[in-house]
């Protein structure tokens, strides 16, 4: 049998020469493959006595073990050292100025996000977060909203099963709105409440106006002596700011939200064309956000006095928002990760919304 000493020093020799994977699996090929050196010797070992099988068998093992080892370390080095040149290749000088044609840009989604919160912001309102995924008397419960209500149907409704209850009243609900933070915000502090809710919700729904994930802002106001006319007038002042006119055309049509009462919709007035839709002055109206007074029934399941405390809420889609502001005429593009689409209606990311230094006009990509 070949000397098994010369045998491991050359192998690790050649271990120790290898400079780069692939040179490194040919020499693990050569010794312990179908074929490889080590792999003969063992099959050699039938034709030996029970005592030199035994005694190979144990030297052959030894010797396996050791340039197992020995191909692992080297492995584990050539992987670091061609990890380490490639970094050192693709090596980029961040504190080089950035090419025009490769600089990000900030989703409509995210810029429509700062312009909201800017806008009620200078109006006092603060902003209040949830969980995405809620219980049942959070979502729906403590909303007025009955068990035989259509928004509880599981084709409407995403709902995700408690691990701890068999029972179906016990499982959660990706929440189909912000309207749960009015809820918990009532919890866990007193009024005066002045909070917007920015935030994703989820609903079974899918195509050019509806995808299965969008996102909403709810609005809620709780005091004393809080009326309809708080609501309109703050209303009005948000679309005015948003839309960045100085005069915009409004009205509400009753209509039927189970958390308000009464509850309105509320739309601006427009001109539609075959080919445009423009904000503003015009024959013609569209409808912008739900809104109403909260319900009794609302405050008590917040844990306050409906005889003392009256509010109102009202919510709106973001995404709707980026719609109309910069003209893109299907919500689906927002979530299909398309470059190019992000480029033109991207905006820089230094081009922060500001009431003082302005929302929008400091520039998105072209249109």
């Amino acid at each position: 049998m070949e000397n098994l000493e010369d045998l491991k020093i050359q192998t690790l020799k050649a271990i120790d020469n290898a400079t780069d994977s692939k040179i490194l699996d040919e020499v693990r090929v050569s010794v312990l493959g179908k074929k490889g050196a080590i792999t003969e010797l063992m099959k050699s070992l039938a034709s030996f006595s029970v005592e030199e099988k035994k005694e190979m068998g144990k030297k052959l093992n030894i010797l396996k073990t050791e340039i197992e080892n020995a191909l692992e370390t080297k492995k584990e080095a050539l992987a670091t050292a061609e990890l380490n040149a490639k970094l050192e290749a693709e090596r980029i000088d961040v504190t080089l100025p950035i090419r025009p044609e490769n600089q990000g840009r900030i989703h409509p989604v995210s810029k429509i996000y700062e312009e909201v919160v800017s806008i009620f912001g200078e109006m006092g309102f603060e902003v209040a977060e949830g969980p995405d995924i809620e219980d049942q008397f959070h979502n729906f419960n403590a909303l007025n909203m009955p068990a035989n209500h259509p928004a509880r149907q599981m084709q409407d409704t995403f709902y995700v099963p408690n691990p701890e209850s068999a029972d179906f009243d016990d499982s959660y609900v990706v929440r189909t709105h912000t309207s749960p933070v009015q809820i918990r915000t009532m919890e866990n502090k007193k009024p005066p409440i002045r909070i917007i809710a920015p935030g994703r919700t989820y609903r079974s729904d899918y195509d050019a106006t509806h995808t299965p994930m969008f996102h909403q802002v709810e609005g809620l106001v709780i005091d004393k002596n809080i009326t309809m006319a708080h609501l309109k007038g703050c209303l009005y002042d948000f679309v005015k700011a948003f839309f960045e006119l100085d005069d915009i055309p409004v009205r509400y049509r009753p209509s039927y939200f189970p958390f308000t009462e009464p509850s309105a919709e509320m739309d601006i007035g427009c001109k539609k064309s075959k080919t445009e839709l423009k904000i503003g002055a015009g024959t013609d109206w569209l409808e912008i956000l739900g809104c109403g007074m909260v319900h009794p029934n609302v405050l008590r399941a917040g844990g306050i006095d409906p005889d003392e405390y009256q509010g109102f809420a009202f919510g709106v889609g973001i995404d709707r928002l980026a719609m109309l502001k910069y003209g893109i005429p299907d919500l689906r593009t927002f979530f299909e990760s398309d470059v190019r689409w992000l480029k033109h209606y991207g905006f820089l990311p230094l081009d922060e919304s500001s009431m003082t230094g302005g929302l929008s006009n400091n520039g998105g990509a072209a249109r």
